[in-house]
């Protein structure tokens, strides 16, 4: 079998693709709850973002427990070493945001007053007092992580398809 044909394991596949839901889940609710008016739907959206950063920070840690001790799926020999650097570049960028952002997050909505209850089953604590203008700078700073964050997402899904459809060299159906 070769480098092209190596395939990760399914608890990294399983990993990834809980992942990959959540967050395609998580951002378009992040973005609509900050656009429309206070009222149920507002606050079920600021629930469910909330939930799913703690979620995916938790998930992440696993993630990356397990891929220290089990090595991913070489990539092709026949990728070039640029296109290899952006994978391992938007790889590294992709975990350091499901790690760093939902804490920020997390402290933002601390400083802003407001609880963190995860799926109703238990509420993550205050990690900071509140201060209205703390919480102001942190999220917006979640904020523009979180856009950045989405172009590295849409990037990650163009150069998988990329590789699945145009290269037809093995990279996307490692994870499939």
């Amino acid at each position: 079998m070769g480098a092209s044909d190596e395939r990760y394991s399914p608890i990294a596949r399983l990993i990834h693709w809980l992942t990959a839901i959540l967050v395609l889940t998580m951002v378009p609710a992040g973005l609509v709850m900050i656009r429309i008016d206070s009222g149920p739907l507002q606050n079920q959206l600021f629930d469910y973002h909330r939930s799913v950063g703690i979620v995916l920070m938790i998930l992440t840690l696993v993630r990356l427990g397990y891929r220290l001790t089990h090595k991913p799926a070489p990539l092709p020999e026949s990728m070039p070493l640029w296109q290899q650097f952006a994978a391992k570049a938007t790889h590294a960028f992709l975990y350091g945001f499901l790690l760093v952002n939902p804490f920020i997050g997390w402290v933002a909505t601390s400083a802003y007053g407001a609880a963190i209850s995860v799926f109703g089953l238990f509420t993550m604590p205050a990690i900071v007092a509140k201060d209205r203008a703390l919480a102001d700078q942190l999220f917006q700073i979640h904020l523009v992580l979180g856009l950045l964050f989405t172009a590295a997402v849409v990037l990650h899904i163009a150069a998988a398809l990329y590789h699945g459809l145009v290269r037809k060299d093995g990279v996307l159906g490692r994870m499939i």
